[in-house]
């Protein structure tokens, strides 16, 4: 945790905060601090700086705010992703989350396994909780939209071509012969599939959409390796 990640909830006035649970632990156990210490601190969606510790017991710490910088800047970065399994799944969005990528959707496929979608990993408070553990990483605040697309046909066809207006269209594919760009600096959106890659038809679709297929060379990588190789050759 680089930055002790704030929410509104957490203010008792205008610039004191009292915090207990995993945030507390991690001040006192990790960060080892004392009364009078200064750590990091960022509201949600706002800006960061720097919090002096006023009050601390087991129970709770009580941090005094000063908030003066801006959080460092998004990419200009929409990934869609397939779903992986679920172990995985909190790895790949706190990694996305880390690295700075603007919007996530998480994609059906042919081989994504339909048992997946009925994990608990999926559920609206372990999604916000795994972009909250990437932004404490990468000293961010500003959380990435994401969304859920359970149908890959009528997504491609309908919602993709607007998400992806504008931007340089790259769907990441093991057989593809054009090496993914490097260094770009322009808005992207980027499909990475399932572990066994996507389909034929499922690259036909996205190719007729005006997405490339683009390849990292000739090893099959994990979904959460492949995803962090392909934004730091687009933009890091």
């Amino acid at each position: 945790m680089n930055l002790v990640l704030l929410l509104p909830e957490d203010f008792i006035s205008e610039q004191h905060v009292r915090l207990t649970g995993r945030r507390l632990e991690h001040i006192v156990n990790v960060h080892r601090a004392k009364l009078g210490d200064t750590l990091r601190v960022g509201v949600l969606n706002e800006k960061v700086g720097r919090g002096l510790i006023t009050a601390l017991d087991n129970q709770t710490v009580e941090i005094e705010v000063s908030l003066e910088q801006e959080p460092p800047p998004k990419l200009p970065l929409t990934i869609v992703v397939a779903l992986p399994r679920p172990k995985v799944l909190n790895r790949v969005i706190a990694s996305a989350t880390c690295l700075g990528a603007s919007r996530m959707i998480i994609l059906n496929a042919w081989k994504v396994e339909k048992s997946y979608w009925k994990s608990l990993r999926l559920s609206e408070a372990n999604l916000l909780h795994q972009r909250i553990i990437g932004l404490e990483q990468a000293g961010d605040t500003v959380l990435p939209k994401l969304y859920l697309a359970r149908f890959f046909a009528p997504f491609v066809q309908n919602e993709l071509p607007v998400i992806a207006s504008q931007t340089l269209r790259l769907v990441a594919h093991p057989l593809a012969i054009v090496p993914c760009p490097a260094c770009i600096i322009e808005p992207c959106t980027l499909v990475i599939g399932p572990e066994g890659g996507f389909i034929p038809n499922e690259i036909q679709a996205l190719e007729k959409i005006g997405f490339e297929p683009v390849s990292l060379g000739t090893r099959t990588l994990r979904t959460e390796t492949a995803m962090a190789a392909l934004i730091g050759r687009l933009y890091l």
